[in-house]
């Protein structure tokens, strides 16, 4: 039986946002205001959000999942830096499952969990599990429902 496709969106979902943000210094923090998506180095500082690492292990056994990121255009090491992180934290099989777009719509599959709308996540196709939300406000209740 062919399995399901699952995306993972990485930050907010898999990847603590605040944890980097959190290591910048204030005169880094002052000159991005506004725009610390686009610090340098920054998606290498951050963390595991707490339960999604576990989360993705437990569904990858029962999904085709992936990992559906987007990240920002005007900072280049964000690119490489996801790449290292899913590398990091997910092992060598993940790092071959990292999908950097801009249209998440554009991608097939059954299961979105995303913890926004915006580039496509809510014109996928699938259903998109709004991570963070009344319904699916933290990792059990993904897990409670896919499982």
């Amino acid at each position: 039986m062919k399995k399901k496709i699952l995306y993972f969106d990485m930050d907010g979902v898999l990847v603590d946002y605040p944890s980097g943000l959190a290591q910048l210094s204030p005169e880094t923090l002052k000159e991005y205001e506004g725009r610390l998506y686009a610090v340098p180095g920054v998606f290498s500082l951050m963390k595991p959000l707490d339960g999604g690492l576990d989360a993705f292990e437990k569904l990858a056994k029962f999904y085709d999942a992936y990992i559906l990121s987007t990240p920002p255009w005007d900072n280049t090491s964000a690119w490489s830096d996801k790449h290292q992180w899913v590398k990091k934290y997910l092992g060598e099989t993940a790092k071959k499952r990292l999908i950097l777009s801009q249209h998440k719509h554009l991608n097939r599959g059954d299961y979105l969990i995303d913890d926004r709308t915006v580039n496509g996540a809510g014109e996928f196709q699938g259903v998109h599990i709004h991570f963070g939300q009344e319904k699916f406000p933290n990792w059990k209740s993904v897990l409670d429902y896919l499982l």
